[in-house]
């Protein structure tokens, strides 16, 4: 009988073949799918490095039309920026408290069973039939005009259903011995969530969170629905239309002028830095709160 050393460091011809086969396989699917996306990278950082100055991240395009030079898009910027975090305000609460339902308390429950139902459903919903729900809602049926809020509210109901689904797969992995070890130490199961669970699930939670703001951040049909355009500086996201860049570069690329052209292609690298901005902050702060284990 051969020892285990000599049947185990034996490896065939054909195996190794095979081995081989795959692995370039394997690296042949990595690049098919990473050229898309450096071609694409590289063609936004190409066109719209011609307009990444000091003017286009101070000056709006109140007064401007798409054939003049200069102009900018400040006021898409800080629209971008109130609008995802009012978004953020609004669905991450209400997802995170959903999630934490559908894990911890909810097992097979019939409520629980029409909670994941509806959130499936959700995550399938058409953006522009979100903003299409806010318009006749809150600006038709209760008269309150376009506004930032009114964005954030369609965006919030695309981002909750995402928040949903990954808190809920994070706090799936949380092991039960943690619980359990908490549970025979007579702690209640509210703060074993708050203490014990959440904070173990943290990094992943804010992964899925930052994944859904680059999703809502790029949508452009609800936004046309309820903040509608605007070329001025609107600094107050409550009261009246307000900028953002995917509507911004919407509105630029629309107009056949080269330097409208221009601006859009510096509106789609900003709001890509942005997105890749808010990635690396996450990342970081995941990185700090990642249980150490001791």
């Amino acid at each position: 009988m051969s020892s285990p050393s000599t049947s185990l460091g034996s490896v065939s011809a054909g195996r190794k073949i095979k081995d081989r086969l795959v692995q370039g396989l394997v690296y042949l699917a990595f690049a098919l799918a990473v050229i898309p996306l450096v071609s694409l990278l590289w063609t936004v950082v190409k066109h719209g490095a011609k307009r990444f100055d000091a003017d286009f991240f101070n000056r709006s395009m109140n007064g401007l039309a798409g054939k003049d030079a200069g102009g900018g898009a400040y006021h898409a910027i800080i629209g971008t920026l109130e609008q995802v975090l009012i978004t953020s305000l609004v669905a991450v609460p209400i997802a995170l408290l959903a999630a934490v339902y559908l894990v911890e308390y909810g097992g097979r429950s019939r409520l629980a069973k029409v909670v994941s139902f509806f959130v499936d459903v959700m995550t399938g919903i058409p953006s522009i039939v979100a903003g299409l729900f806010v318009l006749a809602l809150w600006l038709l049926t209760l008269k309150m005009g376009f506004s930032g809020f009114a964005g954030a509210l369609s965006l919030a109901i695309l981002m909750i259903p995402t928040v949903i689904r990954s808190a809920e797969e994070m706090l799936k992995l949380v092991p039960n011995d943690l619980r359990e070890a908490s549970f025979a130490l007579g702690v209640p199961r509210w703060r074993t969530i708050c203490f014990v669970v959440l904070p173990t699930a943290l990094p992943g939670i804010i992964t899925g969170v930052m994944l859904a703001v680059a999703r809502v951040m790029g949508e452009t049909a609800p936004l046309l629905l309820t903040i509608f355009i605007t070329k001025a500086i609107n600094t107050d996201p409550f009261t009246g239309p307000q900028g953002s860049l995917p509507t911004f570069i919407w509105d630029q690329a629309a107009d056949p002028n080269t330097n409208a052209v221009d601006r859009a292609w510096t509106g789609a690298l900003v709001l890509i830095l942005i997105i890749m901005l808010f990635n690396l902050v996450a990342r970081l702060v995941a990185r700090a709160y990642k249980p150490t284990g001791r």
